[in-house]
């Protein structure tokens, strides 16, 4: 347990009183399933940026990343320079493109409807194999975040596990079920700007503490003269192809998260696209630089190596900082987790309601019965994570990373080629999918030799290699198809 744990209890409370404050208010806002999983597409700028960062981002930025610097030093730098590459190459090729598209094909509200849409897919295979994935990989996902949540509440205040696993549960199920896409977007907005403070403010001031930047460069030194070199690990081993690769290999998974690219799809004009990414990428880049040092300057100020590597965010503000500013930057890792597990909990929900419940169940379901099967999804599958939470052994990076991996997989080929490849066909985009999600699956339960490669990169180009032979065997899409795939290309807006 922390000291002072009354006064940040105290910053607990507060915080999450405003964010089931805003889920209480888009409650009574929120009319009908458009509003609930997309926001009515009238997100601006500045929350499609930062709500977009702070979901991407979730809790192993402030736990995952740092307890991996803290054991391995600047040779986690690949994973940073990974990520930040994704984000800008999603940015940059994926937003425009997929927000016209997403409006000219049929308005597809989720990811899945707008593979169904682009591809006229009468019998929805694309929407339930999709949605399927969805269901799937984001049950693993979620779990990420509830046991981040879990060491929060039990580092913090000394709680038993599982009750600290259960607090955070409620507390993130409760707005997500409330509010939907504008209440996740809003408190997301927030929530990236907390993190942001929190993560860069607090290895500044263990710098600060420990005498100033050189002091700490030769505090490292002394420590371990590699832990700076980005070519070795901790104990000096040269690291081989296979880990960099593996580490780099994480800006593949950009193109197939729903949980961000949800976010390009609601944004209200393309017009606004520009700006929103160069809010996101400078937020990226200084994040993850900082979450990277959060874990060497860690190493300095607790010697002693910790039991839990991914705690040392939580330690350094409790040894760093007085009691009200260490409740407000705690408050930031639960603003982390919450930011990613409300997005995931909100496009699972939808994926389930929109894509497999209408087209199969009950295709007259009206905007009322929709919303409430997505409310209900919401609760079946914060539970299935919770169950799978429940290991407190569990580590936050090693989830994310299975995860990551299955939907840059299974989706992101087929996100890529649907928007830059008029020639691509439904038979091609069903075998993608399968292939990059089934290949990430089996690779990841071998071990040794080439197999420990991270999976994210056989996934991703055996389904890159399919869909280019699926679509070259088979006929060539339909004149409809084709003219829509043009009116994108040419529209301006």
């Amino acid at each position: 347990m922390l000291g002072n744990s009354f006064a940040i209890l105290v910053a607990f409370i507060l915080y999450l009183g405003l964010m089931l404050g805003i889920g209480i208010y888009y409650y009574k806002k929120t009319t009908d399933l458009s509003d609930y999983v997309l926001g009515g597409r009238g997100l601006g700028s500045w929350v499609t940026a930062m709500s977009a960062q702070a979901s991407d981002m979730s809790g192993w930025l402030l736990l995952g990343l740092p307890g991996a610097a803290y054991l391995s030093g600047l040779s986690t730098i690949w994973i940073a320079l990974g990520l930040a590459v994704g984000t800008f190459l999603n940015w940059q090729f994926v937003a425009t493109r997929l927000r016209k598209y997403t409006e000219i094909a049929g308005n597809s509200l989720t990811l899945s409807s707008y593979f169904g849409n682009r591809f006229r897919d009468d019998q929805n295979i694309l929407r339930i194999v999709s949605s399927i994935i969805i269901v799937f990989y984001f049950s693993i996902y979620t779990a990420s975040g509830l046991v981040a949540g879990g060491k929060l509440f039990s580092t913090v205040f000394g709680l038993d596990y599982t009750l600290a696993l259960t607090i955070g549960a409620i507390v993130i199920v409760g707005y997500t079920f409330l509010g939907g896409f504008m209440a996740v977007s809003t408190t997301d907005f927030i929530q990236g700007i907390v993190m942001f403070i929190a993560i860069v403010a607090v290895p500044a001031v263990g710098i600060i503490v420990n005498g100033g930047p050189f002091a700490t460069l030769d505090s490292i030194r002394s420590l371990n003269a590699e832990f700076l070199n980005p070519l070795t690990d901790e104990n000096g081993n040269t690291l081989g192809l296979l880990a960099i690769l593996s580490s780099f290999a994480w800006c593949l998974g950009y193109f197939g998260q729903p949980h961000i690219l949800v976010r390009f799809m609601a944004i209200k004009s393309v017009s606004k696209i520009k700006k929103s990414k160069r809010i996101a990428m400078s937020w990226v880049i200084i994040s993850l630089g900082a979450a990277i040092l959060v874990g060497i300057v860690g190493r300095v100020i607790i010697p002693e190596v910790l039991v839990d590597s991914e705690q040392v965010f939580m330690v350094l503000i409790d040894d760093l900082l007085t009691s009200i500013i260490a409740g407000v930057f705690l408050s930031a890792v639960l603003a982390a987790i919450m930011s990613t597990a409300d997005s995931q909990l909100l496009v699972t929900s939808s994926a389930f309601s929109e894509d497999l419940y209408k087209p199969l169940i009950n295709k007259n379901a009206s905007q009322n019965q929709l919303l409430m099967i997505s409310r209900i999804t919401v609760l079946a599958i914060a539970l299935i994570a919770y169950i799978i939470a429940l290991n407190p052994e569990s580590s936050v990076l090693d989830i994310v990373a299975n995860a990551w991996a299955g939907f840059g997989a299974a989706f992101g080929p087929v996100v890529l080629f649907s928007l830059f490849w008029k020639r691509m066909t439904k038979a091609s985009a069903i075998a993608g999918m399968i292939i990059g999600g089934v290949t990430v699956f089996i690779w990841g339960k071998l071990s040794g030799g080439i197999f420990e490669l991270y999976e994210m990169i056989p996934g991703f180009f055996l389904s890159c290699i399919i869909i280019v032979v699926v679509s070259l065997l088979g006929k060539e899409p339909s004149k409809d198809i084709q003219q829509e795939f043009e009116s994108v290309v040419r529209s301006k807006s």
